[in-house]
């Protein structure tokens, strides 16, 4: 009987565990079918939206020509910098002034040019049609210097005592030999510090030394002749001096 009463509930927590499992089961079924729907309604607008969102792009574009001409006498100006401002892209007019470049509504073009005052047009926003043509006159840039004033030397020999006082610079040449002086590079050698290079030389050798006498004595220079010979020219050198 206790057997019988243990197998049926077995049994019934099997099926609700079994009812449990179908009902999260269809649930993600539905939500993936709203997904899939969803996605599905998305994908079928997206052709109409990328055209709409095409057609404003192309309805802005604006093809900008025209000539560049002098205020005062109508002349073409030849190589007359024009930029869209905040895009770095640009043109230079040709030889008679005339020029053609691609821009949207709304951008401000600047023309530049040596010898004239730069000036600035702005693309109308509510242009009507994909064209615009413009006559851009540049104004003179005028500049005024001060006045300089040049007097001659009161006197003869003031004009050749200022002459002969008159402090030349060095050329390259001469420059070089002062730099490359055997006492201005022994000084260099003693008052700079080695850089990077130098001392992890100079560490290398001091071991390599240390390794190569490892057991044994290392040799005396004192009684080396060529040590001997090292130390004369070096004192003669005066790199013992004090410094």
């Amino acid at each position: 009987m206790l057997k019988n009463k243990w197998n049926c509930k077995n049994n019934q927590s099997y099926a609700t565990l079994f009812v449990e499992k179908m009902h999260l089961i269809c649930e993600r079924m539905n939500w993936m079918k709203k997904l899939l729907r969803q996605s599905l309604l998305i994908m079928a607008f997206m052709p109409f939206a990328a055209k709409a969102q095409f057609e404003t792009f192309r309805d802005s574009v604006v093809q900008l020509y025209g000539v560049v001409m002098t205020a005062d006498s109508l002349r073409g100006l030849p190589a007359v910098s024009i930029l869209v401002k905040g895009t770095g892209r640009g043109t230079l007019t040709n030889g008679q002034g005339v020029f053609s470049i691609v821009v949207l509504k709304g951008d401000e073009i600047e023309f530049s040019c040596i010898g004239f005052k730069n000036k600035i047009t702005k693309i109308p926003a509510e242009l009507e049609g994909n064209q615009f043509s413009i006559i851009q006159l540049m104004i003179n840039d005028t500049s005024f210097l001060p006045a300089a004033i040049i007097k001659p030397r009161p006197s003869r020999e003031q004009f050749e005592r200022d002459f002969v006082s008159t402090d030349v610079p060095d050329d390259n040449i001469e420059i070089a030999r002062r730099n490359t002086d055997m006492a201005t590079r022994r000084m260099l050698m003693r008052t700079l510090p080695n850089d990077g290079k130098e001392s992890v030389n100079m560490n290398l050798a001091k071991s390599a030394q240390k390794y190569y006498y490892t057991g044994q004595a290392p040799p005396m220079n004192i009684f080396n002749p060529f040590a001997w010979g090292e130390f004369i020219r070096s004192w003669k050198r005066g790199d013992y001096k004090k410094k």
